[in-house]
């Protein structure tokens, strides 16, 4: 299906979601449909000064290509939303419009889902179970070995944490040769399908200091990483390491890999935040839909003040995009 527009959950109504999605549509991009409430968008284009002419509709089914209006799909916020201040009263909307986002884009109907961030502590308070978006997103889709990928990308690197959001002292009984293998198997398939790399190169970072300093400072790199890229190779999925992370990440290290599949959350996610915290994409492989987001959290110590930068949320919706035309190009073969 042609002209499926990409759809953008509101987030934390109290964030800078709307004002983000608003600048992305201003920037131009216009196969979009926003789920929100229409007098919210209203409200916050008029304070921003953009002029933007509203469309509302059912579902995504309804979208017109060739219309230079804003497309929403109305929802109702139980309290209206106050910037820079949560209202657990509104939790139930922010993950039925994921949810539903989801569904839409299972049917075909959309051609993926970005979403504009939450705020994990008001949904935690109203009864929100998963760590994050990812997990919640990964509890609707069809079960894959290795899902969920959570990849953090820019144009400069691309990363993905082998455990998500799990306390620190918890990683090294999280990580096992088994999951690595099934992270990289999965890394590989997706490198080739959504990014178009026909051979891709995969660095595994090794858990302690110097990749363990041969047994030296730990022995999970040598008992546990190693054996899953030995048997990586012997598959003919191009993986190297364990490779000591402080050495994995500058310029030239950064020319020899696609792709780096790293042991825990931050290990992966400072290098990429430092190399570009305004451009990052939070992508989440391993669904069976399409679904980006903007690398970064709500904003509420600046929302309302229109000061917020769409660069990530534009370059989430254009990854986004070239995923969904990957995958009609692929089916049209």
């Amino acid at each position: 299906m042609k002209n499926r527009p990409l759809l953008i959950t509101p987030g934390e109504p109290a964030g800078i979601g709307a004002e983000i999605a608003l600048k992305a549509w201003q920037s131009g991009i216009t196969d979009i449909c926003l789920i929100d409430q229409p007098a919210h968008i209203a409200q916050m284009a008029a304070s921003l000064g953009i002029t933007a002419k509203l469309r509302e509709i059912s579902d995504p089914a309804s979208f017109d290509s060739s219309s230079q209006d804003l497309h929403v799909i109305p929802i109702s916020w139980k309290a209206a939303p106050v910037a820079g201040t949560p209202d657990p009263a509104n939790a139930p909307q922010v993950i039925d419009a994921i949810r539903q986002a989801a569904i839409w884009s299972q049917s075909g109907i959309a051609a993926g889902i970005v979403t504009n961030p939450i705020q994990k502590s008001c949904l935690y308070d109203a009864g929100f179970t998963y760590p994050g978006h990812t997990e919640f997103l990964a509890s609707l889709s069809k079960p894959v070995a290795g899902a969920p990928l959570m990849m953090l990308a820019c144009d400069e690197l691309r990363v993905v944490p082998a455990t998500i959001h799990i306390a620190l002292n918890k990683v090294p009984a999280a990580i096992s040769t088994a999951l690595i293998i099934e992270k990289c198997q999965l890394l590989h398939a997706c490198l080739k399908a959504n990014f178009g790399i026909n051979n891709p190169r995969i660095a595994v970072c090794g858990l302690n200091p110097h990749a363990g300093e041969n047994g030296n400072m730990g022995d999970e790199d040598q008992q546990i990483i190693l054996p899953a890229i030995t048997k990586l190779q012997a598959e003919g999925v191009i993986a190297t390491g364990p490779h000591p992370a402080d050495t994995l990440f500058h310029t030239e290290a950064r020319k020899t890999y696609d792709a780096v599949l790293g042991m825990y959350h931050d290990q992966v996610l400072i290098p990429l935040k430092t190399i570009d915290f305004f451009g990052g994409v939070n992508v989440t492989l391993g669904l069976d839909f399409i679904r980006t987001s903007p690398d970064h959290g709500t904003g509420l110590d600046i929302a309302g003040r229109g000061i917020a930068r769409a660069d990530s949320l534009i370059a989430a919706l254009r990854m986004a995009r070239n995923f969904a035309d990957n995958s009609q190009n692929q089916k049209a073969n």
